[in-house]
């Protein structure tokens, strides 16, 4: 492709894919989305574990860290507003990298996604066992899925209705630890204030008490974190008004990242010693343990029931307008194609069967996943280096007129973008270098080889010349 590039329009219609201005997600839900994405269970729980690789130095992996999901994320908004189609980033990268690109991104996506999926469903039927210690597990879990497969069946705005109420109840729980900290901090409230203090940041080991190593090891924790932001990208192409939208959405990640993350670590750091922070609970449970709010327990089981539904929520949303992208330009089965009132009812409903599967087979063998989990970490790095690699490209096939018309161009161009990149290959450095991520990256490579295999196998590359030539004619 040259600086003579076909318009977005054109571009479309060749890719057999259709610009979005259909009836979809207000632009509130949009604003929502883009809010509860980062909030998940890698915050409320996950967060002890980096915590305790890098002490309080993990402040500085969450900026370093919300630095790369932001130029991540202005590249995929460049894209999509320039282009909004259905499939998202799956589109680019086959538009920018070619075939083989789009198919391995989408379907790296959507195999992180059932597996996130599996974890969360898994995890709703044993944090409901804290109210009903009796009730078997794949009650909850059958509960979960009938109500989140029926809002995704229904339509996107059903979807947008429902994690926009999710998003409501984490945010509330987030901001109110804030405060409640706070509270503790300037008034010395609480059950134990002896311990708390902004001092805590350095006066246990220092600030680096790991050492820089320390430090490293938690990126892969801290960036696993943020995984699902990109579905911002895909919820944009179900927006009624994507050039309002999506910037808008994009532009709120720094104060989201400020706020719910690098604010809420530092006041659980200065309310409890880092070392004290095992992970043996959630460390927003000892913030409401200090204030001597004795139902803290269940207040956040409940934010982080709210928390996994609205993860699957968005998954089952995320990977069923991805796949639908692809079976559109023939790199997944023809079926996931179909379409009823606008909604990819095939693929969601097969997504709904895998997840059935997955967790009939977690059920009878409880460690069949613990290996092939570790994967979601490689998977989500790998889907983000896809995104900035296929911006990148896409700027070297723009004229310098196309390049300034642009309507949201990545800010700092080129830097920001190489600077996510070279931090990306950096943390697939560090799985080669941590033993404990090994077996990720084997699976991560094995994966790749494999589809690469399916990819040749069935045919994609002819049925794409194919596709395309078909699109030429009309």
């Amino acid at each position: 492709m040259s600086s003579s590039a076909p318009s977005p329009k054109q571009t479309a219609a060749n890719a057999g894919t259709t610009v979005v201005r259909r009836p979809g997600l207000k632009h509130r839900h949009i604003s929502f989305i883009a809010l509860g994405s980062a909030i998940g269970t890698g915050l409320f729980y996950g967060s002890a574990g980096a915590i305790q690789a890098a002490g309080p130095s993990v402040l500085l992996v969450y900026l370093l860290a919300g630095a790369v999901v932001y130029f991540m994320l202005r590249a995929l908004g460049e894209m999509a507003v320039h282009h909004p189609v259905r499939g998202s980033f799956a589109v680019y990268t086959r538009e920018h990298l070619g075939g083989w690109g789009g198919y391995i991104t989408g379907w790296m996506f959507a195999f992180e996604m059932m597996i996130v999926c599996l974890a969360d469903l898994t995890a709703i039927g044993i944090y409901m066992k804290f109210w009903f210690p009796e009730s078997p597990a794949w009650i909850w879990i059958a509960s979960a899925l009938l109500i989140i497969g029926a809002a995704n069946l229904a339509s996107v705005r059903w979807f947008g209705e429902m994690e926009f109420w999710f998003t409501i109840i984490k945010v509330t729980a987030v901001v109110a630890m804030i405060i409640g900290g706070a509270a503790i901090l300037a008034f010395g409230l609480g059950t134990d204030s002896s311990q708390t203090g902004f001092d805590n940041l350095w006066n246990d080991g220092g600030f680096f008490p790991n050492g820089i190593e320390g430090m490293i090891a938690s990126f892969i924790l801290v960036l696993f974190a943020f995984g699902g932001t990109e579905i911002i990208g895909v919820a944009g192409s179900e927006a009624e008004d994507p050039d309002r939208s999506i910037p808008q959405a994009v532009n709120t990640v720094p104060v989201r990242i400020l706020l719910f993350y690098v604010l809420a670590i530092l006041v659980i750091l200065a309310l409890n010693p880092w070392r004290t922070i095992t992970g043996e609970e959630s460390p927003f449970v000892q913030i409401f343990s200090t204030l001597g709010v004795n139902w803290a327990a269940g207040l956040l089981n409940f934010v982080v029931i709210t928390a996994a539904l609205s993860a699957i929520n968005a998954d089952i949303f995320g990977t069923g307008r991805v796949l639908h992208g692809l079976a559109k330009e023939k790199l997944a089965p023809k079926f996931m194609a179909t379409t009823v009132r606008d909604v990819p009812v095939m693929t969601i409903v097969s997504l709904l069967i895998v997840l059935v599967i997955g967790v009939i087979l977690n059920a009878m063998y409880p460690d069949i996943f613990t290996t092939i989990a570790a994967l979601a970490t490689f998977a989500t790095v790998y889907v983000w280096l896809m995104i900035l690699l296929a911006q990148i490209a896409s700027r070297r096939h723009m004229s310098a007129e196309e390049a300034k018309s642009l309507k949201f161009p990545v800010p700092f161009w080129p830097y920001g973008q190489w600077f996510a990149v070279i931090f990306i290959l950096f943390t697939f450095v560090i799985m080669v270098w941590l033993p404990q991520y090994h077996t990720a990256l084997l699976v991560g490579v094995a994966f790749l080889a494999i589809m690469t295999v399916m990819y040749f196998v069935t045919g994609r590359p002819q049925a794409i010349a194919e596709h395309d030539v078909e699109h030429e004619v009309k």
